[in-house]
């Protein structure tokens, strides 16, 4: 942007002193004195204010207008272009019955007609937006959900609403987590992961880390991302959207969520109560992880593999196959042996849920 704005700037440098040479000349032969020198003069004022103004009407409205641009969604978009030409059409419609009026009312209101009815589409259809698309997608949904499941179209159609057109925007966290990849593999998952541009670089930034914990992580983060682009079953989008004014990753994925109405696939604890609190959408893996674990109720029996020590004094600890730990009473002595426990008591956590129980005597 910076070599188009250096060429407009020559423009309007050039074509403002040639307007200031005239102007001069013109000044000069108006007052009777020299005109050169009156051109001279206001030609290098007008070159002077030509390279100094130019950007202002030229290419910085157009960056503005493109950083705009960049902050609306697609849906709020294609929303106001449909505003636009609706009210377009109706104030062609109005256009001719107005121009029978008498001067001058017959050459003012027809373009009156064009501004007001314009603005009117735009707005009106851009704030009911969502039930815009929300008829367009259940119209062109409908009759094929409905034959190939069977189902009645009322039903397909609700499907069809909450299914079609829904961006998740992934964070880096989750992503260098890489159970995303497996979520994504089962077609839980609706819509499209979007991953905007600085997320990606902020995990090209951790893969080049100095730091060789830090450096594997993100590299893990890299081949995860391969992962989903080849092998899932939810469409995968890098978007070079972005936020202006704001610096750091996590507040540009809220800001962009609510601008987006999307929600936000993470499993950074932070994150996720800042963007509650504004109001975001959240997709916890962690608590998706704790929802999905294997339900114990006290009194069950259950067998496990003691593994290692507890802190207080006699315990043994085990784990179960979805990670689940269980603190066994007087299970030191069981450590790497397979042992029937009776669950006491089940406790969830913000780190995940733990089961308290005791070695079953009655199998021993």
């Amino acid at each position: 942007m910076v070599g188009v704005e250096f060429i407009f700037r020559l423009i309007g440098m050039v074509a403002f002193a040639v307007l200031g040479v005239f102007l001069g000349r013109s000044l000069g032969e108006s007052l009777g004195t020299s005109p050169e020198l009156y051109a001279v003069v206001l030609g290098l004022v007008g070159a002077l204010a030509g390279l100094v103004l130019t950007p202002f009407f030229t290419t910085r409205p157009v960056r503005y207008f493109v950083s705009v641009l960049s902050k609306v969604s697609v849906q709020t978009l294609i929303s106001g272009l449909i505003g636009l030409v609706s009210g377009l059409i109706i104030a062609a419609l109005l256009a001719f019955p107005l121009s029978l009026l008498p001067e001058p009312l017959s050459q003012i209101l027809p373009f009156v007609g064009v501004v007001i009815f314009s603005y009117l589409g735009i707005t009106i259809f851009v704030l009911r937006q969502g039930d815009i698309a929300e008829l367009l997608f259940s119209h062109r949904s409908m009759p094929v959900a409905a034959e190939s499941t069977g189902e009645p179209s009322g039903v397909s159609a609700n499907i069809s609403n909450t299914m079609v057109g829904r961006n998740v925007l992934l964070d880096t966290s989750v992503i260098i987590d890489g159970r995303i990849a497996d979520i994504a593999r089962t077609g839980f998952l609706a819509g499209t992961l979007l991953i905007p541009r600085f997320v990606l670089n902020e995990l090209q930034y951790i893969a080049d880390s100095p730091d060789a914990l830090r450096r594997q992580r993100g590299r893990r983060g890299m081949e995860v991302l391969s992962q989903l682009q080849k092998d899932s079953a939810v469409p995968v989008r890098i978007s070079d959207i972005d936020v202006e004014g704001v610096r750091e990753v996590d507040d540009k994925l809220v800001v962009l969520a609510r601008q987006l109405r999307c929600p936000i696939l993470t499993n950074d604890y932070n994150l996720n109560r800042v963007a509650e609190l504004q109001g975001v959408a959240v997709l916890n893996v962690n608590e998706l992880a704790n929802a999905v674990k294997s339900v114990f109720l006290p009194g069950e029996s259950i067998t496990v593999n003691i593994i290692q020590e507890g802190r207080e004094v006699g315990q043994g600890i085990a784990y179960l196959d979805d990670g689940t730990m269980v603190v066994v009473e007087d299970g030191r002595n069981r450590i790497n042996t397979k042992t029937a426990v009776n669950v006491t008591k089940v406790l969830q956590t913000a780190a995940g849920r733990m089961i308290f129980a005791r070695i079953d005597d009655n199998k021993e």
